[in-house]
């Protein structure tokens, strides 16, 4: 078969089987009578083994070692090869998100997708100073893409610059909580914290919404700190988290504090009084949890909580009985103006 047409049914251009011939990778075995190349059944065959190596990426001096090289073992050189593409994919998945970035932040110019870029290399600086730096200057007067503050949330361990982001966050007016969002869904709990953290400072329905589904995480941080968020903006869905806070610590006085606020709803008065109760009795062998319990009774509005502190001033623990005895102390010279229900 002539070279011409073995192009034809190979795809393999012409030149560049004269290529190949040249590189002793694929020579034709005949010459026609005008000395022309005639390629054999066998030749064709190889052409099409070229071409399949050349697919997985091996170089023409790798192609012919392989077919050529009865001992060459592919292992070793399929394995570097694997490594390399990965390498590759990695690096066209971040020039891909690089360039989603730059996009999101509207350009007018090239001037501009230049300050993006640079913006881009600071905030994923190794060093935590130039981050830092990076949010509280912004570079001249180029807005941050909200979206690229939020992923920067997600994945910051510095506690500085993840302060500094939430707030340039919360600044932004942007639509992040998607982004956030979407950390709520990570395996790894470390981004679901920040995550919920920044959400915390978001306003709007869909960050309590948000917020609202965090309250099933696996992890009581994550729970705790959504509760804590969901109780701030008078969410009553929030109080089992709360509770559970009271229990658990460590952000219990701040919990107490809200439980307290939602206990003027008349309606989840008694219900939020019989959960601290159900926890007292459950854990009638701890005594940090229980005075932290009888702390948050006492915050609880009016004298509701009157007659169970003074039950447990005789508590066998001294150290619960003392703090509800003081605590008694106080709410019985507590006007009752601010119990539910109260017109006042």
């Amino acid at each position: 078969m002539l070279i011409g047409e073995v192009a034809r049914r190979s795809g393999v251009s012409a030149r560049m089987l004269r290529h190949y011939d040249s590189l002793g990778l694929v020579r034709p075995t005949g010459r026609t009578v005008g000395g022309y190349r005639e390629y054999s059944p066998d030749d064709i065959r190889r052409i099409f083994h070229v071409e399949g190596l050349r697919s997985l990426g091996l170089s023409l001096s790798q192609v012919g070692r392989a077919l050529d090289d009865l001992e060459f073992t592919p292992s070793a050189l399929v394995g570097h090869l694997i490594r390399k593409t990965e390498e590759r994919l990695n690096r066209e998945r971040e020039l891909l998100e690089r360039l989603r970035k730059v996009d999101a932040a509207e350009p007018s110019g090239w001037p501009d997708v230049l300050r993006i870029v640079e913006l881009l290399h600071g905030l994923g600086s190794q060093s935590a100073d130039r981050r830092l730096r990076t949010v509280l200057t912004p570079i001249e007067d180029v807005p941050v893409p909200a979206e690229l503050l939020a992923e920067a949330v997600l994945t910051e361990s510095d506690p500085n610059v993840a302060g500094a982001l939430r707030w340039a966050l919360a600044r932004t007016g942007g639509d992040a909580v998607a982004s956030l969002a979407s950390g709520l869904a990570s395996e790894e709990v470390d981004v679901r914290r920040r995550a919920v953290l920044a959400l915390a400072e978001l306003p709007g329905d869909e960050a309590t919404a948000a917020l609202t589904a965090a309250l099933e995480d696996a992890d009581t941080t994550i729970r705790a700190q959504a509760g804590l968020a969901l109780g701030a903006r008078g969410v009553t869905l929030a109080v089992p988290a709360l509770v559970g806070t009271v229990v658990e610590g460590p952000n219990d006085v701040e919990a107490a504090e809200l439980l307290g606020t939602l206990a003027r709803d008349p309606q989840w008065a008694d219900r939020i009084l019989s959960a601290l109760v159900d926890e007292l009795a459950a854990h009638t062998a701890d005594s940090a949890v229980r005075r932290r319990l009888t702390q948050a009774l006492a915050e609880l509005p009016g004298t509701i909580a009157l007659d169970i502190l003074r039950h447990l001033a005789d508590d066998d623990d001294r150290a619960v009985a003392l703090l509800a005895s003081a605590l008694v102390e106080t709410l019985e010279e507590r006007p009752d103006e601010n119990t539910p229900g109260h017109p006042g």
